[in-house]
């Protein structure tokens, strides 16, 4: 394993971290403005963003986006069980550890070697309720006992795509059945024209649950450019005027879509199995350039 370093914690961030881990060329890159802080990169593709002196900061639009569903999933400050699936720098998890104290979280990350790395150089709060497994994101969710999360956040991407046995309905399935009653699945989908993925996923989605809001760029949501898309799924009614008002009021304002007009967004699109289900599509060059 081939690694840069040149940089330490604890002293003024210059220089970026390099280290080859298993899913690729990782890097963790010192935020010019933000003097504890970083984004990480595999091979090239923004991972993460993290500020260590303040975890409930969120730099990513997907992120803040996910950060409203997080907030609006239970009252204010109350404590939660969530699990992530796709670890990246954590970022998610320590949002949820910053502003509901005392949740109880489990982070599914398949890069071991990630895992080692953001550990040693972005470290987690000791006093965080924060179990870190390295394993595969549907093996790990299967762990999960029954009904035991409030919360389940998806965001997992191989080579910049979300690995197809995290689309089908057999996984929404694992997805329903560690969901607490009220529960709620918030998931980081990237698509682009023609959006046949992004419809098959809301298709699929709504095979396994009655509730069901997206979020997403409304350039995004007319096929003119490659880009994410928060989908959240529920068994209970969503919080979807607060998310809507959120979500609009975001520095990158957002749509939210849900009801009739999230039905006719699919188009048609029928759900995906396991037998049918294939990566997302590939990012253009030029979204990372």
């Amino acid at each position: 394993m081939g690694k840069s370093r040149n940089t330490r914690r604890g002293r003024a961030a210059v220089e970026a971290v390099v280290e080859d881990v298993d899913g690729g060329r990782a890097e963790l890159v010192p935020d010019r403005e933000r003097p504890r802080a970083w984004t990480l990169l595999i091979d090239g593709a923004p991972q993460s963003h993290v500020d260590l002196d303040d975890p409930a900061y969120l730099s990513f639009e997907y992120q803040r986006r996910i950060g409203h569903v997080i907030d609006l999933a239970a009252p204010p400050g109350r404590p939660v069980h969530a699990v992530h699936l796709g670890g990246g720098a954590f970022t998610l998890a320590r949002y949820v550890a910053a502003t509901r104290p005392r949740s109880t979280q489990q982070v599914v990350e398949r890069d071991a070697g990630l895992v080692e790395l953001v550990r040693r150089e972005l470290p987690l709060d000791p006093g965080a309720r924060i179990r870190v497994r390295s394993t595969d994101a549907r093996a790990g969710l299967a762990k999960v006992p029954d009904g035991w999360a409030d919360l389940v956040v998806a965001d997992v991407f191989g080579g910049a795509r979300t690995p197809a046995h995290l689309t089908s309905t057999e996984f929404f399935d694992e997805v329903r059945r560690a969901l607490a009653p009220g529960g709620v699945y918030a998931a980081n989908l990237a698509d682009g024209p023609p959006l046949a993925h992004l419809r098959g996923q809301i298709a699929t989605a709504a095979d396994r649950f009655p509730e069901l809001a997206l979020v997403a760029d409304p350039a995004v949501l007319r096929g003119k450019r490659f880009g994410n898309a928060v989908l959240v799924a529920s068994g209970h009614p969503l919080p979807v005027a607060e998310l809507t008002r959120r979500a609009a009021s975001d520095p990158h304002s957002a749509r939210v879509e849900h009801g009739r007009a999230l039905r006719d967004f699919t188009g048609g699109a029928v759900p995906v199995t396991d037998a049918a289900a294939v990566d997302s599509p590939a990012p253009p060059a030029s979204v990372f350039g």
